[in-house]
């Protein structure tokens, strides 16, 4: 394992993370689609981090469901992730055109969900809580 290459994904992650957790605070000038689209990416790359953890391949793609399906390969323990991961999957692409809107309360809800996704890879990971 490349820890280098591991310690970049949960980098990026963490920003994902930071940047949903910054859009969602926003009372002004709300930006539900950024909020809720950061929020899946947060979760795309830790489920990313946790293969390159374990060495396993992967494509370059933005579906958490077939990311997940690699993870539970590894670690069947994970399936019990795959109803959170549902709700967020649709953020990575969806929303980002036009025709499909977030609201605040799914930009929310898809926040507390990417929380709980979160805490779970991370412990998973062995990670302290941040």
């Amino acid at each position: 394992m490349n820890a280098e290459y591991l310690e970049e994904w949960i980098r990026k992650a963490e920003e994902d993370y930071e940047a949903s957790l910054t859009l969602i605070r926003r009372r002004r000038q709300p930006t539900p689609n950024a909020a809720a689209f950061h929020s899946q990416q947060c979760i795309e790359k830790y489920l990313k981090a946790y293969l390159v953890k374990n060495e396993a391949k992967f494509p370059k793609i933005h579906d958490l469901l077939e990311l997940h399906r690699l993870c539970v390969a590894i670690n069947p323990d994970l399936e019990k992730i795959g109803d959170l991961l549902d709700t967020l999957n649709p953020y990575s692409v969806e929303f980002r055109y036009p025709g499909e809107e977030v609201t605040v309360e799914e930009a929310k809800a898809a926040f507390r969900t990417m929380r709980k996704v979160r805490d779970i890879i991370r412990k998973t990971l062995l990670l302290e809580k941040p």
